[in-house]
């Protein structure tokens, strides 16, 4: 049944529903409601104290600072340009970043080298923290590979298509990692629709049966494609890890200190046994849900604008420039390596090879398989058909 005709049914009578007057009404929530979410840097750019999370980011140095802003808007550079080459169509499609930049470079940087890392399809800025070459990101979307790197070489599994379903992959890898004996952690990343999927409560309670050491991120950016917040739960996400028995956060996704603190704190607390965690990371998807989207279908400007205003790296500028942490030098020097980066990708997609035929047949089985043979057979035959013809 769609949601468009479960909202048509008439409401029946629960917890929630009380009769006044002889009608009907559903409880709702009281306004300006929403938790407090924790929050470092202020929009304008000031330093707010925080008596829980500040100890995991109080040794932060200017140049590490600096680090954090050259991550954001290297990686932002990045996703507009591959924006732009699915435009003028060099990609099948792309899923932009556009706005949640701060969520994944302060939880990307939070990781340790030897802590995996399962991702969805968006996770551009994390992949930028964990070592994968941007050009590596772009063979799947123009069609030349299944996954341009190698998970094991970066500790971060391939981009996951279907919603929801690497959260259970990576709880099963915590799992294996808890067993093993090791101190490292697991980081599964997903949206906010993907928290409407089975998946992700399986794994939550798999995550919490087992005390796996997973933390869960989820970036609420407001919109699973087309569907807001409100038509996917009537409390906040991070509420949910309570039912499973963990703690759960909320902190500003487009404040890189607290999502770096955050996720620290998440991430160690894993490492030392006590379980898993969840975080949402309340932030903004500014673009569309893909290339192949249209938000202004669904949601007004006013409502980007208010937004932009939050936005997560000229937040980080003006903290820099008003604690004397980075000069002009430091901007115009960054502007121009954003440029060479685009253009290093944008030669980089178009001299992209095209694939091998035949290389999905491969390492399917570790040993070969009958069935994978024939269907290479028929495959070989196919392909032979067009040289027949051309030679017609």
């Amino acid at each position: 049944m769609t949601v468009e005709s479960t909202a048509a049914r008439k409401p029946r009578r629960s917890a929630g529903t009380k009769s006044t007057a002889g009608k009907r009404t559903t409880a709702r929530k009281p306004e300006n409601s929403e938790p407090e979410l924790v929050q470092l840097l202020t929009p304008e750019g000031k330093r707010v104290k925080n008596a829980e999370y500040d100890a995991y980011v109080d040794g932060i140095t200017p140049d590490e600072l600096r680090g954090l802003y050259r991550d954001m808007v290297l990686t932002r550079r990045f996703d507009a340009e591959a924006t732009s080459l699915q435009r003028q169509g060099e990609l099948g499609l792309w899923a932009s970043l556009l706005g949640q930049e701060a969520a994944q470079i302060g939880s990307g940087r939070a990781t340790r080298e030897d802590d995996y890392v399962f991702p969805t399809y968006r996770e551009h800025g994390v992949a930028w923290c964990r070592g994968v070459d941007p050009t590596n990101l772009l063979g799947m979307f123009r069609g030349v590979n299944n996954g341009g790197w190698d998970p094991n070489g970066n500790n971060f599994h391939l981009y996951t298509i279907v919603i929801g379903s690497q959260a259970l992959h990576a709880t099963g890898y915590a799992m294996g990692v808890a067993k093993d004996g090791a101190d490292s952690a697991v980081i599964a990343y997903f949206g906010d629709g993907a928290s409407s999927q089975g998946d992700v409560s399986e794994a939550f309670n798999f995550a919490a049966v087992y005390n796996a050491p997973v933390v869960f991120f989820c970036q609420n950016n407001q919109w699973a494609i087309s569907e807001s917040n409100e038509k996917q739960t009537r409390v906040p996400l991070y509420q949910r890890a309570q039912g499973f028995g963990f703690p759960g956060v909320r902190v500003d996704g487009n404040d890189v200190l607290a999502s770096l603190a955050v996720t620290r704190w998440a991430l160690e607390r894993a490492r030392r046994g006590e379980g898993p965690a969840l975080i949402e990371a309340w932030t903004y998807r500014m673009g569309a849900h893909t290339t192949s989207d249209d938000p202004s279908r669904y949601r007004g400007d006013e409502e980007r604008v208010a937004w932009e205003a939050k936005d997560p790296i000229l937040r980080l500028r003006r903290y820099l420039e008003a604690s004397n942490h980075a000069d002009e030098g430091f901007f115009a020097e960054l502007e121009a390596e954003s440029e060479a980066l685009g253009k290093r990708v944008r030669e980089a997609v178009r001299a992209m090879p095209d694939p091998d035929h035949f290389a999905i047949f491969e390492n399917v089985y570790a040993d070969g398989h009958a069935l994978v043979d024939e269907e290479r057979a028929q495959f070989a035959a196919y392909q032979a058909s067009f040289a027949d013809a051309e030679g017609v």
